[in-house]
């Protein structure tokens, strides 16, 4: 098994079998951030705790990236590899929205208000073979089944 890493330390628990994004909250004024952040963007305290986002919420809005975005900065697949992904917001029940990368992009499996669930989605591999991963959301249907299981 290779080994994998976040793309960035300190986004969401890892390795985990139920990870969580980690953000903060402020011990003035109860604001949440996401990703963590060093002070208050509300009240401009500087203490905040670290905060396990909500696994599951809704959509928010969304769109589509149908074509590969200029590089750099865009790290991701590129050329004829390039598949498509969905970009969105997702709201977090009495927290935050998050803007996140989703695992679908087809439009007519997505609507405003769905419920969407936390995942751990491959990015890529580092110039050291370690694979690199990101957070995303994904689908959840009525019943409460994850999309594609």
């Amino acid at each position: 098994m290779r080994a994998s890493a976040p793309i960035v330390d300190g986004l969401f628990t890892w390795p985990a079998d139920e990870p969580r994004l980690l953000g903060g909250r402020c011990n003035e004024c109860g604001t949440i951030t996401f990703p963590q952040q060093s002070g208050c963007p509300k009240c401009g305290a500087q203490s905040l705790d670290e905060h396990m986002l909500a696994t599951r919420g809704r959509l928010w809005a969304w769109t589509t990236q149908e074509f590969p975005p200029p590089a750099p900065p865009f790290a991701g697949v590129s050329g004829r590899d390039f598949e498509p992904f969905g970009v969105g917001y997702v709201e977090l029940p009495g927290e935050l929205r998050v803007e996140t990368r989703l695992t679908e992009h087809r439009a007519d499996h997505l609507r405003i208000g769905m419920e969407m669930e936390l995942v751990i989605v491959p990015f890529g591999t580092d110039d050291d073979g370690i694979e690199r991963v990101t957070f995303a959301f994904r689908p959840v249907d009525e019943a409460g089944v994850v999309d594609g299981d």
